[in-house]
């Protein structure tokens, strides 16, 4: 059994539009609370913090809405640092992915190195200097790992730079042939970051869990969950649709998620990405994601 603080963090302000502030909501909606208690667990649901919405943003065309995102995410540090410290696991809902520098920021104003496994379709390194995409859900390991081209205010956030270090950021999920720019290949190489890939974790999700968790140092860890690491048709949550006939399934990630989890260091995860009116055209979807989100009653 754990103690859980829930924390929502309904922000778009960093994605490609609107959409992802709904999911806190939602995931609450499709029994969130009651399966953790149901599974033994003491829960402390903090409701959200405020609503942040993404707007076409033309003075910061390749940083949208930047001031306004790193305003959002040093409250949510604020906020779950405290829960952090308490030794009980926090649970984020975000949110775009972004919401994972929130929640690394938060590990390291309660004093602990912030190290963090990250589950994801994309390696998240692009920098407004190396895409003209704009959404800084697309950059939010150039900005915790301070690349070159990252937005200075973002890098900031946690006030050390960087918020990681390359030796403290293990990649799960990823597609390295079709889902990441040349750029971000280049610097998984320059810096030598662990990379288990969506291959590995479609094959064996426990095995591949336990080598992204391996990869880092021992002690305290977080998991940042973007949803579009999923095979979009099994369950179409993410903002992003592209990801079809590829990619773990719910049960598979269900798997790999139990098995960080379990591990007596993991502090706490995060969830960004998600898009509730995607996942109206699967009924089922959101309950089957809450199933593969809830902790083991002994982990």
């Amino acid at each position: 059994m754990a103690n859980i603080h829930i924390l929502g963090y309904p922000s778009s302000a960093g994605a490609y539009c609107v959409g992802v502030e709904h999911a806190p909501a939602a995931l609450r909606d499709a029994g969130l609370v009651v399966a953790l208690e149901a599974a033994g667990h003491q829960v402390d649901d903090l409701g959200d913090l405020p609503v942040h919405l993404w707007k076409p943003d033309q003075r910061r065309p390749l940083a949208q809405n930047l001031d306004e995102e790193v305003g959002a995410l040093r409250a949510l540090a604020d906020a779950a640092a405290p829960l952090v410290m308490t030794g009980h696991r926090v649970l984020v809902l975000g949110g775009s992915c972004t919401v994972a520098l929130g929640l690394c920021a938060a590990v390291q104003d309660g004093g602990i190195e912030p190290h963090l496994v990250y589950v994801d379709r994309h390696l998240d390194l692009n920098t407004p200097d190396s895409t003209t995409e704009g959404s800084l859900s697309w950059m939010g390991m150039a900005h915790a790992l301070g690349l070159p081209g990252a937005a200075e205010p973002l890098v900031g956030l946690a006030g050390r730079q960087p918020l990681l270090q390359a030796a403290h950021l293990s990649y799960l999920g990823v597609d390295l042939a079709d889902e990441t720019t040349p750029w971000e290949r280049d610097q998984v190489e320059r810096l030598g970051i662990s990379v288990t890939t969506q291959a590995e974790m479609v094959a064996d999700p426990t095995t591949a869990a336990l080598k992204a968790r391996g990869a880092l140092p021992d002690g305290p860890f977080v998991v940042h969950v973007d949803v579009d690491v999923l095979d979009f048709l099994d369950a179409p949550l993410a903002e992003n649709v592209n990801g079809r006939n590829s990619g773990p399934t719910l049960v598979q990630l269900g798997a790999a998620l139990t098995t960080l989890w379990s591990e007596p260091d993991c502090l706490g995860m995060s969830v960004g990405q998600l898009v509730p009116a995607h996942a109206a055209s699967d009924p089922t979807s959101l309950a089957r994601f809450v199933e593969a989100l809830v902790p083991p009653s002994d982990g």
